[in-house]
């Protein structure tokens, strides 16, 4: 089996380095870290960074890595993967992924996503962190959770271009169309799967993504004390229950 990890907003893929060394010490070792456009990968030509385009990027890759995937997907990357299974089921063997609550029909965006929904406001706040210093930009990371080395990367992959694919990624997101990926998943054939619900996330809340748990039909993995960076957090405590859940398909 193949572990495909799929990180979000604003982040690069050195985020999911501690819990991958927890899994490598658990013997999950084929193990692929997929960055979105704009997100740690180039984008390409003509890249708009709706909700479409990343559902149809994580398909294709999908496709390209081919043979039995458990996908994995973080923030913004757990709302590309529940796209991506609602779009193409069979494409996986599994799917794990945090902020379920994203898709629930109650869902209301953050204060800080909302600032990215409004013209003009959202444009001055990335263009305030994108031209920080380097320093300061680690700083902001090392606030939320990242250990100084994974800051410095993230601080690193902060560009205009992760600042205009923020924006436009958000504003495309702007409810009902978060909750429509909810609908399309919930409609859809679903592999088995695994929300994990980190209980102190002050973007999603916890009882949201229960509750959309409960509507897919999927088992949970509640890590309490645990805020929006659990694989930071708690990488051990994340990878027991991601192999455990892995395990219990065989």
């Amino acid at each position: 089996m193949t572990a495909v990890f799929v990180h979000g907003n604003p982040e690069v893929d050195a985020i999911w380095g501690p819990l991958v060394e927890e899994l490598d010490a658990r013997g999950v070792d084929d193990i692929v870290l997929l960055s979105p456009p704009g997100f740690g990968a180039p984008t390409p030509d003509g890249w708009t960074a709706t909700v479409a385009d990343y559902r149809g990027w994580l398909v294709a890759e999908l496709e390209r890595i081919g043979g039995e995937i458990d996908l994995v997907g973080h923030d913004w990357g757990a709302g590309h993967v529940f796209g991506a299974v609602g779009a193409r089921p069979g494409s996986v063997r599994s799917f794990a992924a945090d902020c379920a609550g994203l898709i629930h029909p109650d869902y209301v965006w953050h204060d800080m996503a909302q600032i990215w929904q409004t013209p003009d406001v959202g444009e001055q706040m990335v263009d305030g962190w994108v031209n920080l210093p380097s320093a300061d930009r680690q700083a902001l990371f090392a606030a939320l959770g990242a250990q100084p080395p994974i800051a410095a990367e993230m601080a690193a992959g902060l560009d205009p271009e992760m600042g205009r694919c923020i924006l436009a990624l958000y504003r495309d997101a702007a409810q009902p169309a978060a909750a429509n990926i909810g609908r399309r998943l919930a409609a859809a054939e679903r592999p088995p799967g695994l929300v994990i619900v980190a209980v102190d996330d002050p973007y999603v809340s916890a009882d949201l993504s229960r509750e959309m748990a409960e509507t897919l039909g999927t088992k949970q993995l509640v890590l309490d004390g645990c805020g929006h960076w659990w694989m930071l957090e708690q990488p051990g405590r994340a990878a027991d229950g991601l192999a455990a859940f892995w395990r219990s398909l065989d």
